[in-house]
């Protein structure tokens, strides 16, 4: 996967994708969630603590950074095209739409939206036999480019194949199998989930926290070393429950860890937990209160209430922060769940989801 060496990380919103111009769009989060994200399912793999039947895992808390490729080429949007006789022209109008991977291009696969520009730009005015994957479904279609007034072909699709930005490990089971963040990766344009090909997890760098307020959450912002010693281990799996994955054996040592007993969800009760989350580069843990718990949500990402009452977090973030999204929740020693979500109105309020949902485990 190519990538460059260090990645400023933000949680702000991206200024949009590009419309086939490689090597420039690079959207950077702090992964976590203000709105709504959609059910999925992944089979981890937890410890079984001796003689008690009861998964146990290892809780972790420390902000990782996370790269991801797309499977397939994802379309943000189609646009007219200032063509080369002064007009104007949609060629992807009523073919491609919002949401659509472009798979291959005249039978060759696509890896890239970097390849897309140059296959487009070389087809010489000629119509392109596109493979779209649409709702699950490949649909051939054919897209007549045109001769923008730039001098080069397109097709008025604008595009992205990689997302990077920052969130929270949650837990990591067995054999370094991992879970983060507690929800899906999206894309904010679509709002669709993204299809991974391949990604990996590195270790992060926060270099400034920006406090949440009313109607405006807060963000960690921090940076990515790509460096290869920098790396933890590899995405699978991107899931409504979250991002899964192996952490490599010689990264774990990298890694703030301590076992704990998994709560099931019935075990759950209102009254004080505690967060795990590295804010300022060391896992604390950080007074909060389950406040309301919804056992049959239909959005399992808000499966519980929570409320940070740690004056020590409210005043470094004012609450829950983007980029604290995964960050484990403990209630009397046990491992309950994960944050989710903030509430813009109150960043010292969010949402929670089940563990036991993370793991898709049954008791």
């Amino acid at each position: 996967m190519e990538r460059r060496q260090k990645e400023t990380l933000t949680g702000g919103k991206s200024e949009g994708a590009e419309e086939m111009e490689p090597g420039i769009f690079r959207r950077f989060l702090a992964f976590f969630s203000a709105a709504l994200f959609l059910a999925g399912m992944f089979q981890a793999m937890p410890v079984h603590a001796a003689g008690t039947g009861r998964p146990t895992v290892q809780v972790c808390g420390d902000t990782v950074g996370i790269y991801m490729e797309t499977d397939g080429v994802m379309v943000i949007s189609t646009s007219q095209i200032p063509t080369s006789d002064g007009l104007y022209a949609d060629p992807a109008a009523n073919i491609i739409k919002a949401g659509d991977y472009i798979c291959s291009v005249n039978g060759t696969v696509l890896t890239s939206k970097r390849q897309l520009t140059e296959m487009v730009d070389a087809c010489g005015g000629e119509p392109l036999e596109l493979l779209i994957r649409r709702d699950g479904q490949e649909i051939p279609v054919s897209v007549q480019p045109v001769l923008s007034s730039d001098g080069t072909y397109k097709i008025g699709v604008w595009v992205r194949d990689n997302i990077q930005g920052i969130g929270t490990l949650t837990y990591v089971g067995e054999n370094g199998t991992f879970g983060a963040l507690g929800h899906a990766i999206s894309d904010v344009d679509t709002g669709e989930i993204l299809n991974l090909k391949e990604g990996e997890l590195y270790l992060t760098e926060i270099l400034s926290v920006v406090k949440g307020q009313k109607g405006v959450p807060g963000e960690l912002q921090g940076v990515i070393h790509y460096e290869q010693g920098n790396r933890l281990g590899s995405i699978t799996a991107n899931s409504g429950m979250g991002i899964h994955g192996t952490i490599d054996s010689g990264a774990m040592a990298e890694l703030d860890l301590q076992p704990a007993e998994i709560a099931w969800k019935e075990e759950v009760t209102t009254g004080p937990v505690q967060i795990l989350a590295s804010i300022d580069g060391n896992v604390c843990a950080y007074e909060a209160e389950i406040t309301k718990i919804d056992d049959q949500a239909e959005d399992t990402n808000k499966s519980f209430t929570i409320r940070v009452t740690d004056d020590r977090l409210l005043g470094k973030t004012g609450g829950i922060v983007q980029g604290m999204s995964g960050s484990p929740i403990l209630q009397n020693g046990r491992l309950v769940g994960a944050v989710t979500h903030v509430f813009v109105a109150d960043a010292s309020c969010g949402y929670g989801i089940f563990i036991e949902n993370m793991l898709n485990l049954k008791e």
